[in-house]
């Protein structure tokens, strides 16, 4: 039972206040007092009132599940892979930056139309293939792509890729080789060429003493007069493939159709830089040695043709001589225009004579 307090208040437990009569009467000092009026009704409210909510802040959310992010990245990642496989060479700059000019993937066939123009101004010694298709294009023999090989004619498979290996190598004796670039006599392209061929002799022989119209070298190999034009660089960029077939006697016949850009400055010094572009087509066989006369490991010539951009529309020297100040791709003889990085058509569809080039 509890006593009432005067303001008719809630009164303290009988225990308590039992407790408290008790000790004031032995006079104990640490009695306890007893509560005011004001203190027992504020804790009867304190009890009557309900348990209140933990604080917001104290609230420890569930971890988000991240499946599906790792799904949305994945389905990029597959997106960006897919790109990649459609157009190699145009994934790489969707960022629009200045950096290096993408690489295009390997020409395996004749294209189906012309290269873009690039953007990026005119070539400098330290850019000479700026503003160039070539830009995007392989160096050396990396730009010329040898298929697969397979048995063919009178070769095993593995005979097959020894002589298209062989047949690149001709031409980089021929058309890449520095001291050849320089002038010097194509040495080594000619030990490849079977020596049993009288009239390929023939025809080296008079086109490197005495070039003329039915005997210019330049149909075979790439030399500058080194007082007149010097190459820039160390760098040849090209393009172009191999294709190969059965020919006559069982012989392996193969194609090479690649186009060869060459910067240029004049030989005195100088920071003006031209292009030189040349692109050539080499029909050669591997001759079985049962059914033809030829030494291991030379090949015989069945045609050469080349087509050239500002390497000089005078009669033949045996060199090619690019234009400066300006005049390189200037009206040529023949009224017609070329774009000589367009390898749509064959070669043989040129037509003959001087052209103007639409860029270089």
């Amino acid at each position: 039972m509890s006593t009432g307090t005067g303001s008719g208040g809630p009164g303290v437990p009988d225990e308590v206040w039992e407790e408290f009569l008790r000790t004031s009467a032995d006079g104990t000092a640490e009695a306890p007092e007893e509560p005011s009026a004001r203190a027992r009704e504020a804790a009867a409210r304190l009890r009557a009132r309900p348990a209140e909510p933990p604080a917001w802040r104290a609230h420890t959310p569930v971890r988000p599940r991240r499946r599906k992010g790792w799904y949305v990245a994945g389905l990029v990642a597959s997106l960006a892979l897919l790109v990649v496989a459609v157009d190699p060479g145009g994934f790489v700059g969707w960022s629009g930056d200045d950096g290096p000019a993408r690489p295009l993937a390997q020409e395996t066939a004749r294209p189906e139309q012309a290269p873009p123009p690039e953007p990026g101004g005119r070539a400098t010694l330290a850019e000479p293939f700026k503003g160039s298709p070539a830009v995007r294009w392989a160096d050396g023999t990396a730009g010329i792509t040898v298929p697969a090989a397979e048995a063919t004619g009178w070769m095993t498979k593995t005979e097959v890729a020894r002589a298209l290996a062989r047949t690149r190598d001709f031409l980089a004796a021929g058309s890449l080789d520095p001291a050849v670039l320089r002038g010097g006599r194509p040495e080594k392209a000619i030990a490849l060429i079977n020596p049993h061929q009288p009239d390929m002799k023939a025809f080296v022989s008079t086109a490197l003493r005495a070039p003329d119209a039915d005997h210019d070298p330049l149909s075979l190999f790439s030399r500058f007069d080194p007082a007149q034009a010097r190459v820039v660089g160390d760098v040849v960029r090209t393009r172009g493939h191999l294709t190969y077939r059965e020919g006559e006697r069982g012989a392996l016949e193969v194609t090479a159709d690649v186009t060869y850009v060459y910067p240029v400055a004049p030989a005195g010094g100088g920071d003006e830089v031209v292009r030189v572009i040349v692109r050539r087509e080499t029909v050669v066989s591997w001759d079985d040695p049962a059914k033809v006369k030829t030494e291991k490991g030379t090949l015989t010539v069945l045609s050469h043709r080349a087509d050239t951009t500002n390497g000089g529309c005078d009669d033949p020297t045996g060199y090619f001589r690019p234009e400066f100040g300006g005049g390189g791709s200037g009206a040529g003889t023949s009224g017609r225009t070329v774009d000589p990085y367009d390898r749509t058509a064959p070669l043989a569809d040129a037509e003959a004579g001087c052209g103007t080039a639409t860029r270089s």
